[in-house]
């Protein structure tokens, strides 16, 4: 009996189905939390609002590299760390420029922010255990919400902290922070995807 191939492209709808929910959760996210980092001058929502940003576009990136080649999916590997490369560094600026600005962080509104983007990221990591050891990706969307859990934990200390001592130091330190551990992420993502790349040319020669 011949495999009409109807199991694995179900199983290709009903992941998709998933990033197209992730990315729909967190385009909301982003909205909702850089509205509320800019309120409650908080660069640690900032930050995390443009983590979500980033994953929101690596989860459209991957939606468009579904059906394509091995060198598409990396250059759109690519794409997606190099973005999160230039927020990372964006964020670090915002950090600087509230120091010397001076800025008072709201920390119950931190904290409840932080704790929704948690709720959402957590569920988020769980649709999407099965990208894990996908291919690289889908891995970068796997990668982008396990930095967001991190985020949005270290977000809530920060907003129990800056309650506790009433001083903006420990949000501009989680939001610095949270920025150089998306850069180093987004290290990650591009070396894979350059190793994705040399994978396929090496392939491609030898054939």
């Amino acid at each position: 009996m011949s495999d009409c191939g109807c199991h694995a492209e179900a199983r290709n709808q009903a992941q998709r189905r998933i990033v197209r929910i992730a990315l729909a959760l967190n385009a909301a996210m982003f909205v909702i939390g850089l509205v509320a980092g800019v309120l409650a001058q908080s660069m640690g929502l900032v930050a995390d609002a443009l983590d979500m940003l980033a994953d929101a576009s690596a989860y459209g990136i991957a939606l468009l590299a579904w059906h394509r080649g091995a060198r598409f999916k990396a250059s759109a590997a690519t794409l997606s760390g190099s973005l999160l490369l230039v927020l990372g560094f964006s964020a670090i600026a915002g950090v600087l420029w509230r120091w010397l600005m001076g800025s008072h962080p709201e920390g119950a509104w931190m904290m409840a922010i932080a704790c929704l983007s948690l709720l959402v990221n957590a569920t988020v990591l769980r649709l999407l255990g099965r990208f894990r050891e996908g291919e690289v990706h889908l891995r970068a969307t796997w990668l982008f919400t396990r930095v967001d859990v991190i985020a949005n934990m270290a977000v809530i200390v920060s907003g129990l902290l800056v309650l506790a001592f009433e001083h903006s130091a420990p949000d501009l330190i989680i939001g610095a922070a949270i920025a150089l551990y998306v850069i180093k992420e987004a290290w990650q993502i591009l070396r894979e995807a350059r190793q994705a790349r040399q994978a396929t040319a090496s392939v491609q020669t030898g054939s």
